[in-house]
């Protein structure tokens, strides 16, 4: 099969899933697409070419390739398992999720027993750049599935780096958000202790703007911060929550000492457990229940 004739099906067309699935049908492939909660994404994707199917079986049956992009492996096995009756020999799926690896694997070698192939493309980056094709994905897959499916990837990718093997996506995605959300606990905690010892966080941001601390993730945190924009970095609490339980049981399974891990997952943790497990409490409202929880408004 050429990767002209990929027929492609996408699971998960919400926040950055939405802007992956209209680059794809956008650039040209086959796309359908399935509804779940939201139906404004699918009605979106409908006026551009997408097709509709009515189940997870019948959009397994009209695909090649099929990209999950969903909450976590919970979802992921779920989806999985409702696909296989129309799964086809030959066919690959490609989960885009922040997964835990030991369920990748799992998942892996059940499919490879009915002749599909699985492979692990977590993302980086935000539902900015999903919009406009402009991801960076880690890939885990054997070599030829990796070169199959690398060019439908760059419908919505600028970076692809292929980690490895199976899973190894998705331990690379862990310890790329280990980073990120350890800088968004330190930015947090910073910002407190600034304000309780009198400097603003104008002031704040005057000096670590620009000099060797900054960064992407700080800009679009601190917009949240600085500019009131609540929907600076919209990656939710509670996601984030998930995928720092999932670097801890990587590290306890590695027989690694979560020194960090663990404060990281605590911060979180505090926030969710105050109510911040919404839909649109985002990354960067962690500042907000850190304040709270020493005394700041």
């Amino acid at each position: 099969m050429t990767h002209s004739q990929e027929t492609i099906g996408f699971v998960g067309v919400g926040l950055m899933g939405h802007g992956m699935a209209r680059n794809l049908v956008e650039k040209g492939y086959p796309l359908t697409v399935i509804a779940h909660r939201n139906r404004a994404p699918v009605e979106d994707l409908l006026g551009r070419g997408a097709t509709e199917a009515q189940s997870l079986e019948e959009l397994a049956s009209r695909s090649s390739i099929v990209f999950l992009c969903l909450t976590g492996s919970p979802e992921v096995e779920a989806a999985v398992a409702a696909m296989k009756p129309g799964l086809k020999r030959g066919s690959v799926i490609v989960d885009c999720s922040t997964s835990d690896p030991t369920s990748t694997a799992r998942i892996a070698e059940d499919l490879a027993g009915i002749g599909v192939d699985f492979a692990d493309a977590p993302l980086s980056r935000t539902p900015k750049e999903a919009w406009e094709g402009a991801l960076d994905c880690m890939v885990g897959a054997k070599d030829e599935v990796f070169r199959r499916i690398e060019p439908v990837i760059g419908a919505w990718a600028g970076k692809i780096v292929h980690i490895g093997g199976i899973g190894d996506g998705h331990r690379m995605k862990l310890l790329n958000n280990f980073i990120s959300l350890g800088y968004a606990a330190l930015y947090s905690e910073a910002l407190s202790l600034s304000r309780k010892v009198g400097i603003a966080p104008e002031t704040f941001d005057k000096v670590i703007r620009g000099g060797r601390m900054d960064c992407g993730f700080y800009q679009t945190f601190m917009a949240c911060t600085l500019e009131g924009n609540r929907a600076s970095h919209k990656f939710t609490l509670a996601n984030a929550y998930k995928d720092i339980r999932y670097v801890e049981s990587m590290a306890n399974a590695a027989t690694v000492a979560t020194t960090m891990t663990s404060a990281v997952k605590n911060s979180f943790a505090s926030a969710v457990a105050q109510g911040g497990n919404g839909p649109e409490d985002y990354l960067p409202h962690l500042a907000d229940f850190i304040a709270r929880a020493n005394g700041i408004d």
